[in-house]
Protein backbone atom coordinates (compact mmCIF):
# COMPACT_ATOMS: atom_id res chain seq x y z
CA UNK A 1 0.00 0.00 0.00
CA UNK A 2 2.82 2.39 0.82
CA UNK A 3 4.17 2.30 -2.74
CA UNK A 4 1.13 4.31 -3.93
CA UNK A 5 2.03 6.97 -1.34
CA UNK A 6 5.67 7.02 -2.45
CA UNK A 7 4.72 7.26 -6.13
CA UNK A 8 2.33 10.16 -5.44
CA UNK A 9 4.85 12.13 -3.39
CA UNK A 10 7.61 11.49 -5.92
CA UNK A 11 5.52 13.05 -8.68
CA UNK A 12 6.24 16.38 -6.95
CA UNK A 13 9.45 15.85 -4.99
CA UNK A 14 12.03 13.03 -4.70
CA UNK A 15 11.94 10.93 -1.52
CA UNK A 16 14.98 9.63 0.31
CA UNK A 17 15.18 6.20 1.92
CA UNK A 18 14.77 7.95 5.30
CA UNK A 19 11.57 9.65 4.14
CA UNK A 20 10.14 6.33 3.01
CA UNK A 21 11.11 4.71 6.28
CA UNK A 22 9.31 7.46 8.21
CA UNK A 23 6.19 6.85 6.11
CA UNK A 24 6.40 3.10 6.68
CA UNK A 25 6.74 3.74 10.41
CA UNK A 26 3.87 6.20 10.84
CA UNK A 27 1.32 5.63 8.05
CA UNK A 28 -0.89 2.70 9.07
CA UNK A 29 -2.97 0.72 6.54
CA UNK A 30 -6.75 0.40 6.98
CA UNK A 31 -9.52 -1.09 4.87
CA UNK A 32 -13.02 0.39 5.10
CA UNK A 33 -16.36 -0.75 3.72
CA UNK A 34 -18.62 1.10 1.32
CA UNK A 35 -20.61 3.75 3.20
CA UNK A 36 -18.42 3.67 6.31
CA UNK A 37 -17.77 6.96 8.15
CA UNK A 38 -14.13 7.19 9.17
CA UNK A 39 -14.39 10.64 10.79
CA UNK A 40 -17.61 12.14 12.18
CA UNK A 41 -18.79 15.73 12.45
CA UNK A 42 -18.54 17.15 15.95
CA UNK A 43 -15.29 15.34 16.68
CA UNK A 44 -11.67 16.38 16.38
CA UNK A 45 -10.33 14.66 13.27
CA UNK A 46 -7.00 13.29 14.38
CA UNK A 47 -5.78 11.73 11.11
CA UNK A 48 -4.37 12.65 7.75
CA UNK A 49 -5.68 10.09 5.25
CA UNK A 50 -4.13 8.89 2.04
CA UNK A 51 -6.57 7.08 -0.23
CA UNK A 52 -4.72 4.20 -1.87
CA UNK A 53 -7.83 2.95 -3.67
CA UNK A 54 -11.52 3.77 -3.60
CA UNK A 55 -13.66 6.91 -3.49
CA UNK A 56 -14.35 9.17 -0.51
CA UNK A 57 -16.30 12.31 0.24
CA UNK A 58 -16.37 15.11 2.82
CA UNK A 59 -19.87 16.27 3.69
CA UNK A 60 -21.75 18.24 6.28
CA UNK A 61 -25.43 18.45 7.14
CA UNK A 62 -26.96 21.87 6.51
CA UNK A 63 -29.61 23.70 8.58
CA UNK A 64 -32.36 21.95 6.55
CA UNK A 65 -30.97 18.53 7.48
CA UNK A 66 -29.62 17.88 3.96
CA UNK A 67 -26.20 16.39 3.28
CA UNK A 68 -23.93 18.77 1.36
CA UNK A 69 -20.93 17.14 -0.29
CA UNK A 70 -17.99 19.54 -0.22
CA UNK A 71 -15.32 17.26 -1.66
CA UNK A 72 -15.16 13.97 -3.58
CA UNK A 73 -11.95 12.19 -4.40
CA UNK A 74 -10.38 8.94 -5.49
CA UNK A 75 -7.07 7.36 -4.75
CA UNK A 76 -4.24 7.79 -4.79
CA UNK A 77 -4.61 11.12 -2.99
CA UNK A 78 -4.48 12.76 0.44
CA UNK A 79 -7.94 13.41 1.86
CA UNK A 80 -8.89 14.92 5.22
CA UNK A 81 -10.74 17.71 6.94
CA UNK A 82 -7.52 19.73 6.92
CA UNK A 83 -8.30 22.85 8.95
CA UNK A 84 -10.05 20.97 11.72
CA UNK A 85 -7.21 18.44 11.90
CA UNK A 86 -4.44 21.05 11.88
CA UNK A 87 -6.21 23.32 14.38
CA UNK A 88 -7.32 20.36 16.54
CA UNK A 89 -10.89 21.59 16.72
CA UNK A 90 -14.15 19.71 16.18
CA UNK A 91 -14.96 19.46 12.50
CA UNK A 92 -18.34 20.14 10.95
CA UNK A 93 -17.52 17.56 8.25
CA UNK A 94 -17.92 13.81 7.96
CA UNK A 95 -15.44 11.71 5.98
CA UNK A 96 -17.19 8.81 4.28
CA UNK A 97 -16.07 5.95 2.05
CA UNK A 98 -18.35 5.97 -0.99
CA UNK A 99 -16.85 2.67 -2.14
CA UNK A 100 -14.69 0.15 -0.33
CA UNK A 101 -11.39 1.93 0.39
CA UNK A 102 -7.83 1.07 1.24
CA UNK A 103 -6.35 3.95 3.20
CA UNK A 104 -3.09 4.85 4.87
CA UNK A 105 -3.61 6.98 7.99
CA UNK A 106 -1.17 8.99 10.06
CA UNK A 107 -2.01 10.61 13.41
CA UNK A 108 -1.72 14.38 13.76
CA UNK A 109 1.00 14.12 16.42
CA UNK A 110 3.01 11.74 14.21
CA UNK A 111 2.84 14.26 11.36
CA UNK A 112 4.71 16.72 13.58
CA UNK A 113 7.41 14.12 14.27
CA UNK A 114 7.76 13.36 10.56
CA UNK A 115 7.99 17.04 9.62
CA UNK A 116 10.76 17.60 12.18
CA UNK A 117 12.76 14.68 10.83
CA UNK A 118 12.35 15.31 7.09
CA UNK A 119 12.64 18.56 5.15
CA UNK A 120 11.40 16.76 2.03
CA UNK A 121 8.15 15.76 3.71
CA UNK A 122 7.80 19.31 5.05
CA UNK A 123 8.31 20.72 1.54
CA UNK A 124 5.82 18.23 0.10
CA UNK A 125 3.23 19.15 2.73
CA UNK A 126 3.53 22.82 1.75
CA UNK A 127 3.24 21.96 -1.96
CA UNK A 128 0.17 19.77 -1.45
CA UNK A 129 -1.58 22.39 0.71
CA UNK A 130 -0.91 25.00 -1.98
CA UNK A 131 -2.36 22.61 -4.55
CA UNK A 132 -5.52 22.06 -2.47
CA UNK A 133 -5.96 25.81 -1.99
CA UNK A 134 -5.69 26.33 -5.75
CA UNK A 135 -8.24 23.56 -6.37
CA UNK A 136 -10.67 25.14 -3.89
CA UNK A 137 -10.24 28.57 -5.47
CA UNK A 138 -10.87 27.15 -8.94
CA UNK A 139 -13.98 25.31 -7.71
CA UNK A 140 -15.38 28.50 -6.16
CA UNK A 141 -14.76 30.39 -9.39
CA UNK A 142 -16.51 27.67 -11.40
CA UNK A 143 -19.47 27.63 -8.98
CA UNK A 144 -19.91 31.36 -9.42
CA UNK A 145 -19.28 31.66 -13.15
CA UNK A 146 -20.34 28.45 -14.92
CA UNK A 147 -23.80 27.11 -15.67
CA UNK A 148 -24.84 23.78 -14.16
CA UNK A 149 -24.13 22.03 -17.46
CA UNK A 150 -20.70 23.66 -17.77
CA UNK A 151 -19.83 22.68 -14.19
CA UNK A 152 -20.84 19.09 -14.89
CA UNK A 153 -18.89 18.94 -18.16
CA UNK A 154 -15.77 20.30 -16.43
CA UNK A 155 -16.24 17.79 -13.58
CA UNK A 156 -16.57 14.84 -15.97
CA UNK A 157 -13.54 15.92 -17.97
CA UNK A 158 -11.41 16.17 -14.83
CA UNK A 159 -12.93 13.20 -12.94
CA UNK A 160 -14.15 10.48 -15.33
CA UNK A 161 -13.69 7.64 -12.81
CA UNK A 162 -15.51 9.52 -10.06
CA UNK A 163 -18.33 10.22 -12.50
CA UNK A 164 -18.60 6.47 -13.25
CA UNK A 165 -18.27 5.19 -9.68
CA UNK A 166 -19.93 7.74 -7.41
CA UNK A 167 -23.71 8.06 -6.98
CA UNK A 168 -25.33 10.93 -8.86
CA UNK A 169 -26.72 12.45 -5.65
CA UNK A 170 -23.19 13.07 -4.29
CA UNK A 171 -21.95 14.55 -7.55
CA UNK A 172 -25.02 16.80 -7.78
CA UNK A 173 -24.50 18.03 -4.22
CA UNK A 174 -20.80 18.68 -4.88
CA UNK A 175 -21.62 20.68 -8.01
CA UNK A 176 -24.46 22.63 -6.36
CA UNK A 177 -27.07 21.10 -8.68
CA UNK A 178 -30.33 19.39 -7.73
CA UNK A 179 -30.13 15.64 -8.50
CA UNK A 180 -33.11 15.77 -10.88
CA UNK A 181 -31.49 18.64 -12.80
CA UNK A 182 -28.24 16.71 -13.07
CA UNK A 183 -30.15 13.66 -14.34
CA UNK A 184 -31.70 15.85 -17.04
CA UNK A 185 -28.31 17.30 -17.98
CA UNK A 186 -26.82 13.80 -18.21
CA UNK A 187 -29.67 12.59 -20.44
CA UNK A 188 -29.24 15.59 -22.75
CA UNK A 189 -25.51 15.03 -23.05
CA UNK A 190 -25.97 11.33 -23.87
CA UNK A 191 -28.60 11.93 -26.60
Amino acid sequence: MHQALFDTVEQMIPMTAKDKELCLQYFRPFTYSKGELIEKAGTVHDYQNFIVSGHMRNFHVNEKGLEVTVDINEGPRFFSSYLAMMERRPSDENLQCITACDILRVKRDDINIMLKESTILKDYTILILQHFLEEDKKRLTEMGNLTAEERYRAFVQKNPMINRNVPLVYIASFLGIRPESLSRIRRQLIS
